[in-house]
């Protein structure tokens, strides 16, 4: 049975649907034709410019908005004591990145991992565990009110669940919504990825967007 906290998170993370579909809807045009043609990757149309924000990289540095322009970013958020969801998750991908290998570094499609549980999950720790998956995978978090700042941006959302009865309180969970958004090179929300995730078909469609495809 669900608790109060997953009823909550679902309802919001039904909202944000809504809201995405109903912007797009606004927004779509006559010029939604002019869209690369993709298939895992709804693309958005204009693109949604996001507020500023900070989080701390795993290697200790800042990661802002800047910093990801240059590149399409897949963002997703998790945590590392995800049981399934996050490490499934990061392994599909890494099956992309590894297609993505042969593109040149300057123009290569990144995966940006932010952690939700900031609690637990230090710079390094996220760093190890998102580098186990594959090399070149960003890894981030910040403070609470900074990180829901983050992802409100993004339309996702992200509750702590608390542990069960007579479990040790640090044994909590992490709801948190399961797409991954994408991020144009200008660093602006360009379209999203929801599950079930196939990689062959997200590595081809940012090989697309990148102008890498054959």
């Amino acid at each position: 049975m669900f608790n109060r906290t997953t009823a909550i998170v679902l309802v919001a993370a039904l909202a944000a649907a809504l809201g995405l579909w109903a912007s797009q809807k606004f927004f779509a045009g006559a010029a939604r034709s002019s869209l690369p043609r993709t298939e895992a990757v709804r693309l958005f149309d204009p693109p949604r410019t996001l507020p500023g924000f900070s989080l701390r990289q795993s290697d200790g540095t800042q990661l802002i908005p800047g910093e990801l322009k240059g590149h399409w970013t897949l963002v997703f958020l998790g945590f590392t004591h995800c049981p399934d969801v996050c490490p499934t998750t990061l392994a599909q991908m890494s099956v992309a990145q590894k297609t993505w290998e042969a593109i040149p570094e300057a123009s290569r499609p990144r995966v940006l991992f932010v952690s939700v549980d900031p609690d637990r999950d230090t710079p390094d720790k996220i760093g190890e565990y998102a580098h186990g998956f594959h090399k070149d995978t960003l890894a981030a978090t910040a403070d609470v009110p900074a990180l829901e700042d983050f992802a409100k941006s993004l339309s996702m959302v992200f509750a702590k669940v608390p542990a069960p009865d007579g479990a040790p309180a640090d044994q909590y969970t992490m709801d948190h919504s399961a797409s991954m958004v994408v991020l144009d090179p200008q660093g602006r929300m360009a379209g999203l990825v929801r599950p079930p995730f196939d990689p062959n078909v997200i590595a081809k469609d940012m090989a697309v967007l990148t102008g890498a495809a054959p």
